[in-house]
Parts: C-alpha cells; structure tokens; sequence
C-alpha cells in the first residue's frame, strides 16, 4: 500500500537575481508501508524542501503530495498526525526529563493517560532508554537527545516516519542504534522518508532511493536496479557519476558533504 504519493511537486521561492529559484521543479515518488525510501542528493538538491512540505512545514507552489492519503496542503491536521518527523537538531528542553518530553508530546496528541503511559513503557523498553528516563535534557548527550527526539516521533504511532539525516552528529555506537531502529520500524510496516549524506546507510537501509539533482530526481529504483541501469556496481560511484551526468559543479560534491 502506497502511503507516501509526491506528483509533480514543486516549490518556487523569489529571487532578486534570476527572479525565481526552484527548489523543487516537478518531482514525482511514492513510498510503500514496509519500506525505507531514500532520497540521497548533493547540498542545495531539494532534498530537505521535499521532506518540509511532507511533514506539511512548507506549502508547495504546485503539483500535490499526499501522506496516508491526506493531502499536505489542505489536510496539514491530518497529515500531522499521521506522521512522525526526525531530523538531526531537534530541540530539546533542557529542564524536562526524558519521561516528561515524551508525556508532554502524547498529551499534544491527545493521547489518553492510560494508553500514553502504556505506550510510553513500551517505547522507553524498546529504544532502551529506561537508564535516562529522569535525565533532563541539559545533562543529555547527542544520542540521549536523538533518542528522546525518536521516541516523541514514535509516541502517536504513526503510519509514516521522516528521518531528515538524522545520524548527523551520532557517534559509530549511536548511528549503528540508530539503524537498528529503523529497520524494526520498517518489519512493523512503518512507511519510512529516510535521508542521510551516509553511503553505507544507504546501502544497510533502503529498499529504494531517488537521487536528487537542482530540485529534480535524477534516477529512482533499487540498489540493484540502479547498478544494472547504470552498469555500475559501486554505489557510491554511480550516485557520482550520475551527478556528474547532470553538470554538478565539482566543488558541490564536496562542500559540506553530501546531504
């Protein structure tokens, strides 16, 4: 079932130079319950627009994009709730615990007592949090906060889950955590927007991905389907080659990484 439909998606922001910059121009995916879908691209491709207006932040310009069958432009309650959105600088409130971040996001939700707090003992076993369940989250490290910032996402249970490099920052022990997590998720048929600059996440994590290039999707398919079409066995390679193929300045391979 098809919970993610993104059909000719773009988003045009004024520019006193060129008089427009397209930071989507007519993208189209869809993501699967049961799926990680990755959306790998160089800085400045359209990547994180895209996921903003999923998680219903942005509006789009045009084209449509629907999240369990809600449309993000004129359903954003119903998208909201549908959905559960991480990325890697969440706040966190440094004089909550980790318990009362995620109570106080349940009880936004409108989750009854009883239920949240049976939810809550179900999450805090399965992220393994119970031995910083009262730390407050001045005293937290990294992968405490990204912990606590997954569990608040996770708290209403929703269909479909966004991960906006959400490793960034994590440490070897975290990040490996961090996959872990994601591919219960999937084996529970969570739909899951997964982005990282990571080629070995990528390679651990995705059923699909789409390669985006200055706001288009260069190419989509599987990992295999992308090596065969590409003749190309080495992924990170062929992510290389194809924005090469799309005129990539050299410089914006590099600069800061590939997000």
């Amino acid at each position: 079932m098809e919970l993610v439909q993104v059909q000719n998606l773009t988003k045009i922001y004024p520019d006193s130079v060129s008089g427009e910059y397209r930071a989507l121009d007519g993208i189209s995916f869809s993501a699967k319950a049961g799926e990680v879908f990755g959306l790998l691209g160089p800085n400045g491709a359209g990547k994180t627009t895209a996921l903003r207006i999923l998680a219903t932040i942005l509006k789009p310009t045009s084209g449509q994009a629907k999240v369990f069958h809600f449309d993000v432009a004129t359903q954003a309650d119903y998208v909201r709730h549908s959905i559960g959105f991480v990325s890697n600088n969440t706040a966190i409130y440094d004089r909550m615990s980790a318990w009362e971040m995620v109570e106080y996001f349940g009880k936004l939700y409108g989750i009854e007592e009883d239920a949240l707090e049976e939810r809550m003992h179900f999450m805090f076993d399965q992220l393994q949090m119970r031995d910083f369940r009262d730390c407050p989250g001045a005293k937290m490290s990294t992968g405490m906060k990204q912990k606590v910032s997954i569990a608040r996402a996770l708290v209403h249970d929703p269909p479909v889950l966004i991960f906006d490099e959400a490793s960034l920052g994590l440490d070897v022990l975290v990040a490996r955590a961090l996959q872990l997590i994601v591919k219960d998720l999937r084996d529970q048929g969570k739909c899951i927007i997964y982005s990282t600059h990571i080629m070995r996440e990528v390679e651990r994590l995705c059923d699909r991905v789409a390669i985006m290039y200055k706001g288009r999707i260069v190419d989509t398919g599987t990992l295999d389907e992308l090596a065969e079409r590409h003749h190309q066995g080495d992924f990170e390679e062929l992510f290389y080659q194809l924005l090469l193929r799309g005129d990539a300045p050299m410089e914006s391979l590099f600069a800061g990484g590939v997000s």
